[in-house]
């Protein structure tokens, strides 16, 4: 869905207090099975969460059992959810989800480093893409 046409990305986030922030990339794309669910990812281009997600680019799609990660544990089963993690997380959308403060653990939750650093656990996280191709219709 993501290799067939060039696409950029959005993240869109919400804290517990609800203020809201995201974060832009020039381009995303995601390639096939055979490598892995690499991660391609285009330049932070803005937004007022910072750029949490640029240190996961070309990284492949870590879970509980297919450790793809560089860190020499997995990072999936260590900080409880599927994704691009490389010597870990500086973004885990698929961390637990659970209201701010209301577990002890540490780094397991949604997090979104650059915004609200390791151990705060966000509302809501979205990722979005969209074509970045233009019309070329005639009016």
């Amino acid at each position: 869905m993501t290799m067939r046409k060039e696409n950029e990305l959005r993240v869109d986030m919400e804290d517990w207090e609800g203020a809201q922030a995201s974060a832009q990339y020039s381009s995303f794309s995601i390639g096939p099975e055979s490598a892995g669910y690499q991660l391609h990812l285009g330049s932070f281009t803005g937004g007022t969460a910072g750029d949490s997600l640029s240190s996961h680019n070309s990284m492949k799609f870590t879970t509980f059992d297919k450790d793809q990660d560089i860190w020499d544990k997995n990072c999936a089963q260590h900080y409880l959810g599927g994704f691009w993690y490389t010597h870990c997380i500086y973004v885990n959308p698929t961390g637990m989800y659970a209201h701010h403060g209301s577990i002890g653990f540490k780094h397991v939750y949604v997090i979104w480093h650059a915004w609200k650093g390791y151990n705060y656990s966000l509302k809501n996280i979205a990722m979005k893409i969209r074509s970045v191709a233009k019309c070329s219709c005639t009016v």
